[in-house]
């Protein structure tokens, strides 16, 4: 079918008609975006109508990091930025979200909810809100699932001007507490059963620990009580405990929904709390502004190629637990008003989860024949493969987020690049599971996708008007809830490349000495202002935290704390293919470095080679610099079910290493393991496990409440402490 225009394009054109701007590439109209903070700016308002009853006395007020202060006197609110979309959308027939659970998706349905029905859920919780007596400011907690009762908590939440923070379900309640404890929440919402992987979990020992660890928290909304409230049925919280508040139920009845209007905020009012990972020490609790995520959310529409629903048919599904900040941007597509696709369980559940599968419409039947590969696109290699395991009830089911993208018509389907490596190791047919012929682009993100995962997509996901289909690839994180680097669906793809710096981020790559490098490994840098940075740290009242989180090493300027490569934009990357703008490669954190013999290489580049290896499901590699002693860096490996790391393995692991990078960085020891720790969010915790072999203490540096897979911490405890004591380990195989 007919693709829409680009985004970028009707931006660009946008830009000419109403500023007499022209841009001959898109390192011309980069270049202007950082250049001309002020203008910038001004023009992603405009160009999406963003709304506020008084005028701004300037655009960027103060031009300093920390501390830039950007449209003072503009009033704002995200709801009212997202519900702005509901009349027309919902004329064209287009629903603000589709959404699924496991056993929903088992049975092969999605659920629609539409804009009215949203605004509706809004207005009540609004109401039931302001009978508890919450005010503009006061923090209200969320350990929800990703549910559209979720988000239309949320955006009440927002609404009226208090302030959202969110854990996931899955969540220990040490990990929780650490969160919440620091913002001192005066409302918790809370789910008491979360189903995951085909097992519901009860969830009521967790909210109980939370309630009593919670002194400040006043009401409480648990389970099913949730729904009733976004149904408009008075009476459904309760004060916690009975002496703390009254319950609120006795309050005056609330208005009418349609009476409902989003309090109208000053531009950086605090919007929500997201946290630093907290796999070490406490979590960093993230007070990001109104009218500065707005901006930065919708200049990523601009990115990822998102219009409104109404003029593009765009759906949107990024998939993420409610612990991750994709979960923000997955729910932040309505701002720009593209219809939000939620999926509520885990991406490998397994098919006899719930009620019994039912096919889609291109799923194959069960003993039927397995159509052959889908052909490769010119140019994209095909991806090697093993042989499939065969189908087990019960086992992970990689084709489960696939089926419902195609069910629920998605044409964005983002994801961690964690899944993609999933999918490819349990080589997955996602266009013989399910009908994708809405997909026009893959997002990705988390961590870098190596080369193999972009052969993959390419090969395996359909092609759009005939050419491999657009992987937007991007790279930012929770501290800015948005993106440095990431796609432009103008330009040539090369792989293991994201495309560009994205507009209004000036972003460098800097030596030692604070030079920026092209076509060099480098501390990626920003060194302008972008609206969505923090506005501060809960409880840093002198801006302390704040300063030595990303302003220690180079005054003034964001250190992100990535290893990045600005690629040269006239020279033709890996497969021959000229860039057309400069480029970026991701190289992992540099604070998890190896550093072998004096040259610096980031963690991906090894993994890329390592797990290219189809018998290699995940792998870690650790560089342990001691002082005075030679430095020693061992290799931890995931092999497949029965295999075991004999010589044979090893030389094929280190003949992958030498081949890809040299002698230099082969490691000094392989060892099998049964799992790679990895945070809630899916990236590896290589910097608490450096710090663990170091000698560090296992309780400050492995948090297992915030760990996706705590169960295997045990092993690299053991292992640590037999290294440091001189005994050989015991290696499971």
């Amino acid at each position: 079918m007919p693709q829409p225009e680009p985004r970028l394009a009707v931006y660009q054109r946008w830009l000419e008609r109403e500023r007499g701007l022209r841009f001959d590439d898109y390192d011309q109209l980069w270049q202007w975006s950082v250049r001309d903070l002020d203008a910038f700016w001004q023009s992603i308002w405009d160009f999406h109508g963003v709304a506020s009853p008084t005028p701004h006395a300037a655009v960027l007020a103060e031009d300093r990091m920390p501390g830039a202060r950007w449209f003072p006197g503009a009033q704002v609110n995200y709801t009212q930025q997202v519900l702005r979309h509901a009349d027309a959308a919902h004329a064209a027939g287009h629903p603000a979200i589709v959404y699924a659970d496991e056993a929903m998706l088992a049975q092969g349905r999605v659920g629609e909810r539409s804009w009215p029905d949203l605004r509706r859920q809004v207005a009540h919780f609004a109401a039931a809100l302001r009978r508890m007596g919450v005010q503009r400011g006061d923090r209200v907690c969320a350990v929800l699932p990703n549910t559209p009762q979720t988000a239309a908590a949320f955006l009440a939440v927002v609404g009226i001007g208090a302030v959202w923070s969110i854990c996931s379900p899955e969540m220990g309640p040490m990990a929780v507490l650490d969160r919440f404890r620091q913002i001192e929440p005066v409302v918790l919402l809370a789910c008491d059963t979360v189903v995951w992987g085909g097992v519901t979990h009860d969830r009521r020992p967790l909210v109980d620990a939370l309630l009593a660890g919670l002194p400040s928290v006043r009401h409480a909304v648990r389970g099913t009580r949730l729904d009733a409230l976004l149904a408009g049925e008075p009476a459904a919280w309760t004060a916690v405990p009975p002496d703390r508040a009254a319950p609120g139920h006795d309050g005056p009845a609330p208005p009418p929904p349609e009476a409902f209007t989003p309090e109208w905020l000053p531009f950086e009012h605090p919007l929500w709390i997201v946290y630093s990972s907290g796999t070490t020490g406490l979590p960093k609790p993230i007070v990001h502004g109104h009218g500065g995520l707005m901006l930065v959310l919708l200049n990523a529409n601009l990115h990822n190629d998102l219009g409104p629903t109404v003029e593009t048919g765009e759906r949107f599904h990024w998939f993420s637990t409610t612990g991750w900040i994709m979960w923000n941007i997955q729910v932040s597509a309505l701002l720009g008003g593209t219809t939000a696709c939620l999926f509520d369980g885990s991406p490998s559940a397994p098919r006899g989860a719930g009620s019994p599968a039912a096919a889609g419409p291109d799923a194959v039947a069960p003993g039927a024949a397995a159509p052959g590969p889908c052909p490769p696109g010119a140019g994209v290699p095909t991806v090697p493969t093993v042989p499939a395991a065969p189908t087990v009830p019960g086992a992970p089911d990689w084709t489960t987020l696939w089926r419902f993208a195609a069910l629920s018509k998605t044409t964005f389907f983002g994801a961690g690049a964690a899944f993609y490596a999933s999918c490819l190791k349990a080589d997955v047919y996602p266009m013989q599971a399910a009908d994708l012929s809405a997909l026009r682009a893959i997002g990705s993100t988390g961590s870098p996708l190596s080369d193999e995962c972009h052969d993959w997509i390419w090969a395996r996901c359909p092609r759009v008007d005939g050419q491999p289909i657009w992987i937007a690839s991007i790279s930012g994180g929770t501290d800015l809830a948005g993106a440095f680097v990431g796609g432009n669906i103008q330009l040539p793809q090369v792989r293991g490349q994201m495309q560009c710096r994205w507009l209004g981020a000036a972003v460098e790559a800097w030596d030692e000495q604070g030079r920026a490098v092209l076509d060099q490994v480098g501390e990626l840098v920003c060194t302008r202002p972008i609206p969505s940075m923090p506005l501060y740290f809960w409880g840093d009242p002198d801006g302390r935290r704040l300063h030595d989180s990303y302003f220690d090493m180079y005054p003034g300027v964001w250190r992100h704390g990535d290893w990045i490569r600005i690629t040269p934009k006239d020279r033709p990357g890996p497969d021959g293919v000229q860039p057309g703008a400069h480029g970026a490669v991701i190289y992992g954190r540099s604070d998890a470095t190896i550093n072998r013999h004096g040259v610096r290489m980031g963690t991906s580049e090894l993994y890329r080679a390592v797990e290219s290896l189809p018998e290699v499901l995940d792998s870690l590699v650790v560089d342990l610099e001691y002082l005075g002693r030679e430095s020693w860096m061992p290799l931890f490996v995931v092999l497949r079910e029965g295999l075991a790391l004999d010589e044979s393995m090893r030389a094929r692991l280190n003949g992958a290493i030498r081949s890809a990078l040299g002698p230099r960085y082969l490691p000094s020891e392989i060892l099998q393991v049964q799992a790679v720790p990895r945070t809630l969010s899916g990236k590896k915790m290589e910097l608490p496990v450096r710090k663990l072999l170091l000698g560090a203490d296992p309780a400050r540096v492995m948090n297992r409440d915030a760990m996706a897979n705590a169960d295997c911490v045990a092993w690299y405890v053991e292992f640590a402490r037999a290294r440091g004591a001189g005994v050989a380990p015991v290696v499971r195989r």
